[in-house]
């Protein structure tokens, strides 16, 4: 577009600045020599060879851009700018032209302005992992970054480019989650496995938890995610090396799907003969039954060791009234056994 007028507009002045522009990726560092535009920091102004010119701003200052028009603008880390209204102030000003439009290159934050943007029918998505840019990387910050952060929350968001979205209406929200992780767990008092038998083929749910005291607190640890699907003696024999591996105390099984099937397929497993085991009936709702649990979340007393992305996901998807996942009905019956049903439980706040 030879003449054309646009705005580059980033979180800050500096970013905008520093690496919009000037950066290592910045616009003068990808241009060849020969259309390298000439950049004059005190205008703030960008001019290409073609006569096409574009004026730096911040979005902390959205007043500056009532009254500047373009035929195009770049915005950068849109969901991290903290005046929201700055987006609104630059759509309005985008109307030179016969086809004004913007660019936006962001961390996929679940924003207002990014769920909105992603189911806006004019808007083209595309997205890049750090997979995709490994070439550029540098190999020691490549390893740590995914050792420490791949299937987080953080990593899923910041590695692969995904926008994770809460269900208003869950009962667990992500927050809950993310904000009481941890990488080990203490001394456990007891272990025991969840199972949630499959309807018609469908899913094992299969959770390991456990229980520690912390100054004079119990706390709930989720330990592993052995849900799947196959045949009885598939997620059986699951179940019995989730068992035997952990030293677990007890398996929890609900019986409302399949009568005893779950103890029945786990004696018929090898060496699940002599697993210690509990059946549990469903005589409340799924909802009733989850929110003692849900409690324990919002208390900060269930810890997850690492993450598990199934699970979570269906945590903060699942809402009331719908048929639950497998994984989240054995988590539940879990933390029943564990700290909920003859343990003293009780919501901070409530009788």
């Amino acid at each position: 577009m030879p003449g054309s007028r646009g705005a580059v507009v980033a979180a800050t002045a500096a970013d905008a600045r520093d690496i919009v522009v000037e950066g290592e990726s910045g616009i003068l560092a990808v241009h060849p020599p020969s259309e390298r535009p000439t950049y004059e920091p005190s205008k703030r102004r960008l001019t290409w060879p073609n006569g096409t010119t574009a004026t730096l701003f911040s979005a902390d200052e959205p007043d500056r851009l009532r009254g500047p028009q373009f035929h195009w603008a770049i915005a950068d880390e849109l969901a991290a700018w903290r005046r929201p209204e700055a987006w609104d102030m630059l759509l309005m000003g985008l109307r030179l032209g016969t086809n004004p439009r913007a660019a936006v290159a962001t961390t996929p934050r679940p924003t207002k302005i990014i769920k909105d943007l992603v189911a806006d029918e004019t808007v083209t998505a595309t997205r890049g992992s750090t997979y995709d840019n490994r070439a550029n990387l540098a190999d020691a910050f490549f390893a740590q970054i995914i050792n420490r952060y791949e299937g987080t929350r953080l990593g899923r968001q910041e590695i692969t480019g995904e926008i994770l979205l809460d269900n208003p209406a869950a009962l667990w929200k992500r927050v809950m989650i993310d904000g009481h992780r941890r990488t080990i767990h203490p001394d456990l008092r007891r272990i025991v496995i969840g199972v949630d038998p499959p309807a018609e083929g469908g899913e094992c749910g299969i959770i390991t938890a456990g229980v520690a005291t912390v100054e004079g607190v119990e706390h709930g640890y989720v330990l592993s995610d052995r849900t799947r699907t196959g045949s009885p003696k598939e997620w059986g024999e699951a179940v019995v090396t989730a068992y035997n591996t952990r030293k677990a105390d007890r398996v929890v099984g609900e019986v409302n799907n399949g009568g005893q099937m779950v103890e029945h397929v786990i004696r018929t497993v090898p060496n699940g003969i002599n697993v210690s085991y509990k059946s549990v009936r469903a005589t409340r709702g799924k909802q009733l039954r989850a929110e003692p649990v849900v409690g324990l979340y919002e208390q900060g007393r269930i810890h997850h060791i690492g993450s598990f992305t199934d699970l979570e996901d269906q945590m903060c998807e699942w809402e009331p009234g719908q048929d639950s996942p497998d994984r989240i009905d054995a988590l539940v019956w879990a933390f029943t056994e564990l700290m909920v049903d003859g343990y003293g439980f009780k919501i901070a706040g409530r009788p």
